[in-house]
């Protein structure tokens, strides 16, 4: 591949996909400007290594490359990443008094469950985004994990049960009284 063809391989790659990257990023990193500069990070990264890309899922070598720029970010700032907020989605415009109370409602329970997602271990909480978010497939995940696919699913049933019992009414009543 020429420089430019490289170039314009990855450009159009990360074009394609960046809005799956960025999703990532924020996941992984807690917010939208330290996402974009991971996002940043690998395109630099990727545009780099594009000729060493030896085919096969070029979304797949995107994601792991924006992961793995996240991972970094993450390293360098560990104890901040806890303390960070992740805005889910951009809160819609009411139009009537009755839909500011369910919006509301919804905002809120979005919330509560990006903080639990957030809560969960980073292998399980990458899983989730990966697949359930970001729609991925098995295969594309092990891709970007680094992983075997038995691993994929291990996770993502581990992450989803731990998930299932941090948003279940009983077992968050047991965690306010000290039970």
């Amino acid at each position: 591949m020429s420089a430019d063809s490289t170039s314009g391989f990855v450009e159009e790659l990360a074009q394609r996909h960046l809005d799956a990257a960025y999703n990532l990023g924020r996941w992984l990193l807690g917010n939208e400007h330290d996402a974009a500069d991971a996002v940043h990070d690998a395109f630099v990264r990727a545009t780099r290594a594009a000729d060493t890309y030896a085919g096969g899922n070029a979304r797949a070598w995107w994601l792991a490359i924006v992961r793995n720029c996240c991972l970094a970010r993450l390293a360098s700032r560990q104890r901040e990443t806890q303390q960070r907020h992740l805005s889910l989605v951009p809160e819609p415009a009411p139009t009537q008094a009755s839909e500011v109370e369910a919006d509301a409602e919804a905002k809120q329970r979005q919330t509560y469950i990006a903080a639990q997602l957030r809560a969960l271990p980073s292998e399980f909480r990458e899983a989730l985004v990966l697949r359930e978010i970001e729609d991925l497939s098995y295969r594309e995940i092990a891709d970007v994990l680094g992983v075997p696919i038995g691993t994929v699913m291990s996770r993502l049933a581990r992450g989803r049960a731990l998930l299932r019992r941090a948003l279940d009414p009983a077992h968050a009543q047991e965690n306010t009284h000290g039970l």
